[in-house]
């Protein structure tokens, strides 16, 4: 059998299996992206168990979740950890802290299944410590520059480009904006903040030693950035990108309106998907509504629902850009130009996506 780990350096710098034994509740709040929830108990059983705990003590707690995980549900889960040991071979078990879930898994795997199998000594919460270390080492240990500029200019096309991009909206799943909701959910906060982790760790063992980022307020959808990074990127120096009105209207046509449709059509099926993604763009606007005011409100709605209505009857976008354009001169533009004018100290360049890819990786040759 190969030895219980506590390299957890090697187990993500190589996308090592890793078999979560946890509870899905724990699961649900946060993992790592390698990892496969085959719970020890579901949720209602580690809640009596735990119950049992409380009032009882350990042992009472301990011969309670052997009688609730026996008989044909035991076998059933032994059963779906030796086929996952069998598919990963190098992989590892973990359970939160990996004390006693982690270790009953292990003794079952090699007593009933004949099949033994290491687990992470720490568990979770040691994993987790390890990749906030990551992150926090990055903050005061690297560089940083920050890439901005108008709604649309293709900041991400740019970060796309960069071996030392930190892509934060693409950890997110979501684009930063209103309108920037994908079709399919963010991960939770902690799953948000792991990955992220993950990234700047396999950047840093490569070398990396700065990073760029995106220009993004703290949140981003409905995740965080993480405070100490967020603090370390309103002090960073900024890179603004420049793009022609007509090149972002056309960026914004493709990801918030074809690309988007797409990916509810293909969640949903062509007639629910499209219902789906109408909505979500009218809601979009209507969550900016205060900010927009009531006439220029009602203006963009008639223009996005006249679009809309030509898109599910010919299946052309044309019209989007209408609605489009307005927003962009009308909120985004002046919005940003305010948010540029308080930074300005802070631009030490500007250019097309060119200019500004090719500045980015000359000024990560000269650290």
């Amino acid at each position: 059998m190969r030895d219980n780990s506590a390299d957890l350096r090697e187990i993500f710098l190589n996308d090592i299996p890793l078999m979560d034994v946890r509870a899905p509740v724990e699961f649900d709040k946060g993992a790592f992206a390698q990892s496969i929830n085959l719970p020890l108990m579901n949720d209602d059983e580690r809640q009596k168990v735990g119950t049992s705990y409380k009032q009882q003590g350990q042992q009472a707690a301990i011969e309670l979740g052997h009688r609730l995980v026996s008989g044909d549900i035991k076998q059933t889960r032994i059963q779906a950890w030796a086929a996952f040991a069998q598919a990963h071979p190098d992989g590892y078990l973990y359970c939160f802290r990996g004390g006693l879930r982690s270790q009953i898994t292990q003794q079952w795997l090699r007593d009933e299944a004949d099949v033994p199998y290491p687990r992470v000594l720490g568990g979770y919460k040691a994993m987790r410590s390890f990749l906030l270390e990551v992150t926090e080492d990055a903050v005061t240990q690297c560089d940083f520059v920050v890439l901005g500029g108008l709604t649309g200019s293709g900041k991400t096309e740019v970060l796309e480009q960069l071996d030392n991009a930190l892509d934060l909206e693409g950890h997110a799943n979501h684009r930063g904006s209103s309108f920037g909701k994908h079709a399919s959910g963010q991960p939770a906060q902690i799953s948000f903040e792991n990955q992220l982790s993950v990234d700047i760790l396999k950047k840093r063992d490569k070398g990396i030693a700065q990073f760029v980022l995106e220009d993004e307020g703290r949140a981003i959808g409905s995740r965080a950035v993480p405070l100490p990074l967020h603090r370390r990127m309103q002090q960073a120096p900024l890179v603004w990108l420049q793009d022609s009105v007509d090149n972002r209207v056309e960026r914004i046509l493709k990801d918030y309106v074809v690309d988007l449709c797409a990916e509810f059509i293909a969640l949903h099926g062509l007639e629910q998907g499209f219902e789906l993604f109408a909505l979500r763009l009218r809601q979009s606007l209507a969550s900016i509504v205060k900010r927009l005011g009531g006439e220029r409100y009602q203006r963009l709605a008639a223009a996005m629902d006249a679009a809309l209505q030509e898109q599910q009857r010919s299946g052309q976008v044309d019209e989007h850009r209408q609605w489009i354009s307005g927003l962009l001169g009308e909120y985004y533009d002046p919005m940003y130009a305010y948010q540029r004018d308080s930074k300005a100290p802070r631009i030490e360049f500007a250019g097309d996506r060119a200019e500004v890819v090719a500045y980015l990786r000359e000024r990560q040759l000269r650290r």
